[in-house]
């Protein structure tokens, strides 16, 4: 059992900057792929980044590409999502999931194929 914590939301201007934390508790976060997922009211939940357990591999969606940094501490059992350039349009709950992936090379973009997720953390930009 993999138990997920983020932190680092919070409200911020537009054009500003936030990162986010998902810690890792349980088990090692080594074999473990993980990506951010982002909601807001009354729309779906969105993939925003992922990478995979060994970190040669990251994956971004396009609303975000240029702006958005995945990376990973295993040490701290920690991912961040350096945020930057942020936009009005970011503004949602971001939740950090994981899954297994023996292979070392996931950096899965799909919500279903990850098993573990945190309770998510709100970032909020102003216009």
């Amino acid at each position: 059992q993999v138990q997920l914590v983020e932190s680092g939301g919070g409200l911020v201007q537009a054009g500003g900057s936030l990162t986010l934390s998902c810690v890792a508790s349980g088990r090692t976060w080594r074999s473990y792929a993980v990506g951010w997922f982002r909601q807001s009211p009354g729309q779906e939940r969105e993939f925003v980044a992922a990478v995979s357990w060994s970190s040669d591999n990251r994956a971004y969606s396009d609303s975000v590409k240029g702006r958005f940094n995945i990376f990973r501490d295993d040490a701290e059992n920690t991912v961040y999502l350096q945020m930057s350039s942020l936009l009005p349009e970011d503004t949602a709950i971001y939740m950090c999931a994981a899954h297994l992936d023996p292979s070392g090379r996931l950096a899965t973009t799909k919500s279903a194929e990850y098993v573990y997720w945190g309770q998510g953390t709100q970032v909020t930009v102003s216009s």
